[in-house]
């Protein structure tokens, strides 16, 4: 049985330059050094395994980037779980989703323990201060590269990118009608379906093909952990926009709905994410923690990256078969479009949250400045030096 569905839906790239191994590694270490978010952990991603290893091809990973912002949950989680897919399939996306949320979650249920042991994290705002401006720096820098590659030269892409990058920084939210509509346009306009044809066949509605979005939400009110289970599994299934737009999300429900946290337990959760590498949302194993110890950061943890596990497995076998298609690949750029856009306008998004006075001013543009005249300077050390100048000049301005 899994052989037949094998080979209808298998549609293999060329054979792998990399081992399964090789492959772990770098998400183990991604997960353990990787700053600044969805936006730079893409761009990291495509820095290292398209542009200097050529482990995965361009248009893989535009299908991987593609398939992320249609689908809900974490874009820079379920990016990596594509590319474990593209050669690995199953294994590999499986072992790559372990190896790149373990190390931040680790990370989260170890600095929840501080929170919880000395009452709580007064050192942190501090270091956030710095460490939160650096990171915008280093996520302009990656969107800048991202849009160079992904947008290219066509003026459809980027009036598509414009409208995407303008509409997220007014709403400050990312909306899947959004990259749907942009990925009809550009399939509409540069490979249009002809309409002339007697059958219809899976041909004719190519970027129809690709919208399996499945959900599943756990539904118990008896115990905390099923409540956690409930709205943590609602929060990864349903929430479009990655780490910008499940914030306003959990904030509804951890602190208004249920009250397990209040606003500034909240916003310690958030800074935690943001100062510790790897996915964004890992904050919810921190709010797992302090809400039921560490069976609540299990079960949070779990809740949020199995739908986004499952949305990305799932669909990808359609991508493999029909995305080389003029209409599949038509909608596939201008999906890549409009969220390279959305991605740039987060940039704007959170810095207004970060960037505050000139010393903020000033450690987004020096870091700017670092990665763009010298591409050596690694990110994990531009965020520990910003943590501990944040730690001097943060009491001085304060």
């Amino acid at each position: 049985m899994n052989g037949s569905v094998e080979s209808k839906f298998d549609v293999r790239p060329q054979a792998a330059t990399y081992t399964l191994f090789q492959l772990i590694l770098y998400f183990l270490k991604l997960g353990t050094i990787g700053f600044g978010g969805p936006v730079a952990l893409t761009g990291y991603m495509y820095r290292d395994l398209v542009e200097k290893r050529n482990w995965i091809s361009e248009a893989d990973y535009k299908d991987g980037l593609a398939l992320s912002q249609l689908a809900p949950g974490p874009l820079a989680a379920q990016l990596a779980i594509y590319l474990g897919y593209v050669h690995y399939r199953i294994l590999g996306a499986t072992l790559v989703a372990i190896t790149f949320v373990i190390p931040s979650f680790i990370m989260v249920v170890a600095l929840g323990w501080a929170y919880v042991t000395f009452g709580g994290l007064t050192w942190m705002q501090a270091v956030f201060y710095a460490v939160g401006s650096s990171v915008i720096g280093i996520i302009a820098f990656n969107a800048y590269k991202l849009t160079t590659k992904t947008v290219g030269k066509d003026w459809l892409l980027w009036m598509i990118y414009f409208i995407a990058a303008t509409v997220t920084v007014i709403t400050e939210t990312e909306s899947i009608l959004l990259f749907l509509g942009a990925g009809m346009v550009y399939w509409l306009v540069k490979a249009p379906p002809n309409w002339k044809r007697k059958k219809s066949s899976l041909k004719s509605y190519e970027p129809i093909s690709i919208m399996m979005l499945l959900g599943s939400a756990m539904q118990s009110n008896t115990g905390v952990l099923w409540n956690i289970a409930s709205f943590f599994s609602k929060a990864g299934a349903f929430v479009f926009g990655s780490g910008l737009a499940i914030v306003p999300f959990l904030y509804g429900g951890v602190v208004k709905e249920y009250g397990w946290l209040n606003a500034q337990q909240f916003l310690d959760a958030v800074a935690v994410a943001m100062i510790t590498p790897g996915p964004v949302v890992i904050t919810t194993g921190f709010i797992g923690y302090l809400v039921a110890g560490f069976s609540g950061a299990t079960v949070a943890a779990l809740a949020t990256f199995l739908p986004c596990y499952l949305l990305t497995i799932l669909p990808a076998p359609l991508f493999k078969k029909y995305g080389k298609r003029p209409g599949i690949n038509a909608f596939v750029n201008g999906v890549t479009a409009a969220a390279t856009g959305a991605i740039s306008g987060a940039v704007i998004v959170l810095g207004k949250r970060s960037i505050v006075d000139l010393p903020t001013i000033l450690f987004a543009l020096v870091t700017l400045a670092l990665l763009w005249k010298s591409k050596k300077v690694p990110e994990p050390i531009i965020i520990l030096v910003a943590a501990i100048i944040g730690l001097i000049v943060y009491p001085l301005v304060q």
